[in-house]
């Protein structure tokens, strides 16, 4: 399993992957789920993938590829609008499932694929689009200003709670740390190490760190949330006979 998120604020974007993949308990490995493309100075792409391991590869090899060959086919590098990068990569991730549909479905595997990318093209504003296994997308709203891929439901929560669109981008950092906590204390498919990226608007450049196994900002980070919640619980109100039905 995996867990992705990524936040778009008045300020720029954040990031955040987990690393762990399994395919089984017994047969549990670490790969990179964030990818960062810089095809041109004018633009710069962030994509975190969720789904089969095996068909996000191959769909990265094509988008390098592709950057790799002749001009005149479209690319991350022509590109000129971001929505138009989400269809792109949504018709390679189609294709890619397509080409294997047959084999897995033969031992009953699903080799479909879904992502998030997030970025900005000169002239247009940075957003993020979550891009479906059927190749079409959905972008974050002002009033829901993040997207999430993998294993969602125990992070999501959290970010709904505390994230809004003025807060900065080292605050939304956190909130997206501790929804990843909350998620990997869920989930034992999701764990570290964590990529956290963040980017500001119009910089074109983005600053990427590795959140290592055994991190002592996490266990801070864990802590200070067992103290709050701890301390929450002694607040909670005392249910009374009239809240409750005769």
């Amino acid at each position: 399993m995996t867990y992705c998120l990524a936040l778009r604020l008045d300020e720029g974007l954040v990031f955040l992957a987990d690393t762990r993949t399994n395919a089984g308990v017994d047969n549990v490995s670490t790969y990179r789920k964030m990818h960062v493309f810089r095809p041109a100075p004018d633009r710069l792409f962030v994509l975190e993938s969720a789904g089969s391991l095996a068909g996000t590869q191959q769909v990265l090899d094509r988008i390098e590829q592709d950057l790799a060959s002749p001009s005149g086919i479209e690319t991350l590098a022509t590109v000129t609008q971001l929505f138009e990068a989400a269809l792109y990569i949504g018709r390679i991730s189609r294709e890619v499932a397509d080409q294997h549909r047959i084999a897995l479905s033969a031992v009953g595997a699903d080799g479909s694929s879904t992502f998030i990318l997030g970025g900005q093209i000169q002239g247009g504003r940075p957003d993020t689009l979550l891009i479906y296994p059927e190749g079409n997308y959905i972008r974050a709203s002002d009033e829901r200003p993040f997207l999430q891929i993998g294993e969602t439901k125990y992070g999501k929560f959290l970010l709904e709670l505390a994230v809004a669109a003025p807060i900065d981008l080292e605050t939304a950092g956190k909130i997206a740390l501790s929804s990843m906590i909350s998620t990997a204390h869920a989930n034992l498919s999701v764990g570290p190490p964590y990529d956290l990226a963040i980017y500001r608007n119009d910089s074109y450049e983005i600053q990427e760190h590795r959140i290592p196994i055994g991190s002592e900002y996490l266990a801070r980070l864990e802590e200070v949330w067992g103290i709050h919640l701890l301390g929450a619980i002694g607040e909670l109100p005392h249910v009374q006979d009239r809240d409750l039905d005769p």
